[in-house]
């Protein structure tokens, strides 16, 4: 398995996903990091982006399904977008979704951010 990744962090999106009605109806914001895993040994000496995975294609990924269909769970966004890079994207072995909600809404708390982390591997 590679260890080359190629790493984008912080992506910001506003979205409708979560149990409660609120989080439904009003919305709120997300905050993705993606760690794609994949072998960068022919972009690294050719510096030619077809050997690569395009990090804006990457983005775009995470953007559809973020802003896309509302989901119950920072798990169902997380493991879209994991499905979503590894079907669009076959250089990619691996990746890494970590899916965070700001100050989420849990009455007679302050947290600063909950978040899942997923890592999705593809299957031979």
């Amino acid at each position: 398995m590679p260890s080359d990744r190629i790493i984008l962090t912080g992506m910001q999106f506003y979205g409708f996903h979560g149990v409660n009605p609120e989080e439904r109806s009003l919305g709120q914001p997300f905050v993705v990091d993606l760690e794609a895993e994949l072998d960068l040994a022919a972009a690294s000496v050719s510096d030619r982006l077809p050997d690569t995975v395009s990090y804006t294609h990457l983005y775009r990924v995470a953007k559809a399904v973020m802003e896309g269909e509302p989901r119950n769970l920072l798990e169902a966004a997380a493991g879209a977008i994991a499905r979503r890079v590894l079907g669009e994207h076959p250089a990619v072995s691996a990746v890494r979704i970590r899916v965070q909600k700001p100050r989420p809404p849990i009455k007679g708390s302050v947290i600063e951010s909950a978040a899942v982390e997923i890592r999705c591997t593809r299957q031979v």
